[in-house]
């Protein structure tokens, strides 16, 4: 039996303020296509009693997918994957020293048995983000798949045929 999702909503945590810079782009995606989301700052390191919470509580709380996005040794999406069964997709925040492939692999390398979705380091990840959430709610949420269908078209009828 197919569950149906109550609220369709989307969860962007962060570990960090300095993270909302690319984690914006998420949420511009998710407003166009008129995906309900709440945004939190959820630190793996220095909040661990917030995030165990977030994430124990996030089915309750109506939230059918999180995206998580993290920098340095990006343990947040990874954390909250091992605390919940909803889809976690991980955006790897580009960092200074290694320019986020630290991220990216601290997020894509996760153990057998706790699966995280991971996209492209910083804006574009967060975008693709957005998008993959959005898809996965519009599995049971037609407005949702026809808001996504258009976009598509949209993106698609902007590439031009010829140059000029």
């Amino acid at each position: 039996m197919k569950k149906k999702l109550k609220n369709n909503k989307v969860a962007i945590v962060m570990g960090s303020q300095s993270d909302y810079s690319t984690m914006q782009y998420c949420e511009q995606v998710l407003k166009i296509l008129k995906v309900k989301f709440e945004t939190k700052i959820v630190s793996a390191h220095r909040t661990p009693d917030r995030m165990y919470k977030f994430a124990k509580s996030a089915e309750k709380n109506n939230i059918s997918v999180i995206v998580a996005g993290a920098g340095g040794s990006a343990h947040l999406p990874g954390m909250i994957a091992a605390l919940t069964s909803i889809p976690v997709i991980g955006v790897p925040i580009e960092s200074k020293k290694l320019k986020g492939l630290d991220s990216l692999l601290s997020i894509a390398q996760m153990p057998k048995g706790i699966p995280v979705g991971t996209v492209a380091i910083g804006k574009d990840g967060a975008i693709n983000a957005g998008l993959f959430a959005a898809s996965i709610i519009a599995n049971s949420n037609n407005q949702i798949k026809k808001n996504l269908n258009n976009w598509r078209t949209k993106q698609t009828k902007s590439v031009k045929k010829k140059p000029k």
